[in-house]
């Protein structure tokens, strides 16, 4: 029996190195699609980072040539100036048509002549609102826009020119301005789906970012700077304004949940495996329940017309004037079968629990067991200090499982030993402990000796222990288990159950 045990073990751990070879090579199918996808997506990353790059050097080249049509925009008021300047000044006989021409080709700039007290002369190229003003100051906000050359004409009296950029110079500054912008929402909205975010030349602060909830931002800049960094290394790239600036970015939300998928697919599948496994166990258990019921309610019947006999015979026995002892033997061993054959019957059926002295219930099994083993065994009962016996059992199944650990102990010990029972007590349970003398149990076994089939012995089916653990656990609602072994000392064997 204990070979068969062995190979069912055997046959349980084939199935489970099977359907972990299975889903390890799964895990191994789903990391290399993972690693394919994120080696794909990494090169969409580089090819969107180098794209940003090239445009950041045509803002930066288109914020260069502003800067030079800037310059030149000033230079150009600063001829405009001295060039008017030069007409108030110049002696009536002096050729005036190169000022008058220079100031004759201004169609760009915006410029306003004043006299010192800030009322309009005239202007030229100025807006529309402008043309109704009479005093500077009228400007308001606005006179800040505007650089001022001063006109000395005569003496203390001068007038005043006032000019700014040109409408060319600001619609081109409106447009690298929108350049800018959308180099911006180039890299929120990047076409690599990906969190992103733009850093300062020092990589601490955050001056855009993509794909990522704005109070992330606020609150854990640092941390997503750092998290960026671990992942890829910056790109340096130089914007508008900006100087030197650095890209940083993080995986895909859809990367980052494929690489979850294999932990998920590996907790789903062990799912169904252990609900597979405890599916087949409990169809396994309840059909060995089945067989087991049947067999015990058969041998429950077979062994009625038999002892039925036996008492008949021991009547007429006891007419034929036998010894009154071998008599008194016979018929124990007939109310023993009796005893038996209650027990079978009630297998597979809920048993009575009454309250019952289980000392009593003890000593009188130990007092008929003790005269059919060897002389040798020695079977002792200690009460100890518990002052109540009185428990809820089934008197025939509870002396049974008795019997199961008391057998199995004189086969323990080959018919030569002591067997003591020490009945304890604590606040919640009693206890019924069965120790022997015999060769032990390792302690790898202490669980194995319970299962169906498992014996030592060349005769019996292995399922006394089986039987007993059953009768405990679901009859009484206690708990049947080697307390301790020791190899060649003995076994202790515990049962537990609740006052």
């Amino acid at each position: 029996m204990k070979k068969k045990t062995i190979n069912k073990k055997s046959r349980n751990w084939i199935l489970f190195i099977m359907a972990s070879v299975v889903l390890f090579a799964m895990i191994l199918y789903s990391n290399a699609l993972i690693q394919k996808i994120r080696e794909e997506e990494r090169r969409k990353v580089n090819v969107w980072a180098d794209a940003i790059t090239y445009k950041a050097g045509i803002v930066a080249y288109m914020e260069k040539f502003f800067e030079t049509i800037r310059i030149e925009e000033g230079k150009r008021a600063t001829i405009l100036a001295k060039a008017m300047q030069k007409v108030i000044e110049a002696p009536l006989n002096e050729d005036m048509s190169l000022y008058l021409d220079i100031i004759a080709s201004n169609s760009t700039i915006p410029s306003i002549e004043t006299d010192k007290e800030g009322n309009i002369n005239w202007t030229v190229n100025a807006d529309n609102d402008v043309l109704t003003l009479k005093h500077i100051n009228e400007l308001g906000d606005r006179k800040v826009e505007y650089d001022s050359v001063i006109m000395n004409y005569y003496k203390k009296d001068y007038n005043i020119l006032y000019y700014k950029e040109s409408k060319v110079y600001t619609n081109l500054r409106t447009t690298i301005d929108n350049l800018v912008e959308s180099f911006f929402q180039e890299i929120v909205i990047n076409n690599a789906s990906v969190p992103v975010v733009i850093t300062d030349s020092t990589i601490s602060d955050i001056i855009g970012y993509g794909m990522i909830n704005e109070d992330e931002i606020k609150t854990k800049k640092d941390e997503i700077i750092k998290h960026f960094l671990s992942h890829h290394p910056p790109i340096k790239i130089a914007l508008p304004n900006q100087g030197t600036c650095y890209v940083l970015y993080d995986e895909s939300p859809i990367l980052t949940q494929l690489r979850y998928y294999p932990i998920v697919q590996f907790i789903i599948v062990l799912v169904f495996i252990i609900a597979g496994y405890l599916i087949l166990s409990f169809a396994r258990r309840y059909e060995q329940n089945q067989v087991w019921v049947g067999m015990s309610k058969e041998t429950a019947h077979q062994l009625g017309t038999p002892i039925s006999s036996l008492l008949a015979w021991i009547e007429l026995l006891k007419e034929q004037e036998v010894d009154p002892s071998i008599i008194k033997e016979i018929d124990k061993d007939v109310h023993r079968l009796e005893t038996i054959a209650q027990r079978f019957s009630k297998i597979g059926s809920e048993p009575e629990l009454e309250m019952t002295n289980i000392a009593i219930v003890i000593e009188e099994f130990i007092e008929y067991l003790q005269s059919r083993i060897s002389s040798k065994v020695v079977i002792k009962i200690n009460r100890n200090d518990v002052k109540n016996f009185n428990l809820p059992i089934n008197k025939y199944l509870f002396e049974w499982v008795i019997e199961n650990l008391c057998k199995n102990s004189v086969d323990a010990m080959n018919g030569n030993g002591v067997i003591i029972i020490d009945l304890l007590e604590d606040e919640k349970h009693f206890y019924v402990d069965v120790t022997d003398t015999g060769k032990g149990i390792s302690s790898n076994e202490f669980k194995t000796v319970f299962q169906p089939g498992y014996t030592t012995k060349k005769r019996g089916w292995g399922l006394g222990l089986t039987l007993a653990k059953r009768i405990i656990q679901q009859y009484h609602k206690g708990k049947l288990f080697v307390k301790s072994s020791v190899i060649g000392r003995g076994t202790v064997m515990r049962i537990e159950l609740k006052k």
